[in-house]
């Protein structure tokens, strides 16, 4: 582990150490708290399937040791001498953005999701030279320019999900018309996880038509009842599909896993669009005719920019919209990571890092 001289700061944490898909307790150092720092003590960090993949280094690109963790809230405990936004004792948030170049023209349009200096929260190199290191663990020194508040409104635990899950769909919400409270407006959700739950309560908030596709007929009951969508399909029955046809103004597509696009455009209405979120480890099928004789659209959308995420936790905060959560204490990451993998949880876990860690 490579420590700089301005790298004094004590903290324990849980880290993958190799492929083994197990983490384990750490010790490391973080930067001194400088001018235009926050200290934050981490209070909960949720896990998100982005930790699994470089916990097992799904992508070939893990830097071993790796501390997940980007969906971060805590409590404000120090400040830099330009910090004037945030106070000891406020409560705050860290996504998945450490840095970026803050000069480029996605930075200059609060789009700093897309710069291509950007810093993630975890698993990349700091300008300093040294490896970002994330919120499975007690403390976090981060960017003024990088945190967002937490409303009172909001419990910590629940609305840490929300900086990641939250802001993966909130954004192409937003940026494609779908939260304008236009009466009528019908918006499909594939998949009914962490993501897919997040933007049925974001859909409904405003108004929307909701409806569900998912392979799961289990998960029915809980979709029209807790979460209150109006429709429930069935993606692997033909019959439920043929039914739907052309009734969709927009879909959102969560799921991670290979599938095909052909049927979800069928859904659509013409000048439909479907907003990819989720990212499958194979190329996707893209059916040209139902995109051509339907005029529809198709596009992706990777998390969002700081801005953005401000006003999705505000808005939040204004409408009671948080994640519902599984919490877990340190000692029980790895059973957490284990039922994840198997997609077993509804629908987001969280770590109680603040009482267990």
């Amino acid at each position: 582990m490579e420590v700089t001289p301005s790298h004094t700061q004590a903290v324990n944490g849980w880290a993958a150490m190799d492929e083994s898909g197990k983490v384990v307790l750490f010790s490391f150092k973080r930067r001194e708290n400088g001018v235009d720092d926050v200290t934050i003590k981490v209070q909960y960090c949720g896990m998100c399937h982005t930790d699994l993949n470089y916990i097992n280094n799904a992508w070939g690109n893990t830097i071993y040791p790796v501390v997940p963790g980007h969906e971060i809230t805590g409590v404000v405990t120090k400040v830099g001498t330009n910090v004037s936004g945030f106070h000891p004792g406020d409560r705050v948030g860290v996504g998945g953005i450490a840095a970026s170049c803050l000069d480029c023209d996605h930075c200059h349009r609060s789009e700093e999701n897309y710069c291509d200096k950007m810093t993630f929260t975890y698993n990349s190199i700091s300008s300093d030279g040294s490896i970002t290191y994330g919120g499975y663990s007690n403390m976090l020194v981060a960017d003024k320019r990088f945190i967002v508040s937490i409303p009172d409104s909001l419990p910590l635990d629940a609305a840490a999900p929300l900086l990641c899950a939250g802001i993966t769909v909130y954004s192409p919400m937003k940026q494609h018309g779908m939260l304008q409270g236009e009466a009528g407006r019908r918006l499909g959700v594939v998949g009914l996880g962490g993501l897919g739950h997040v933007a049925v309560k974001f859909a409904k908030a405003f108004g929307l038509h909701v409806t569900i596709v998912s392979t799961s007929p289990a998960k029915e009951r809980e979709a029209r009842e807790s979460l209150r969508a109006d429709d429930f399909v069935l993606s692997t029955d033909q019959k439920q599909m043929q039914d739907m046809a052309k009734s969709l103004d927009y879909i959102i597509d969560t799921v991670s896993a290979q599938h095909s696009l052909g049927p979800l455009l069928e859904l659509l209405k013409v000048n439909g669009r479907l907003v990819l979120v989720g990212a499958p480890d194979k190329p996707v099928e893209l059916p040209s005719i139902p995109l051509i004789f339907g005029k529809r659209t198709v596009s992706g959308s990777l998390t969002g920019g700081m801005k953005e995420t401000q006003e999705m936790m505000d808005l939040c905060g204004k409408h009671n919209i948080t994640c519902d959560i599984e919490l877990v204490s340190a000692d029980k990451i790895n059973e957490a990571l284990a039922r994840l993998a198997l997609n077993d949880v509804r629908y987001r876990f969280v770590v109680d890092i603040g009482s267990t860690l």
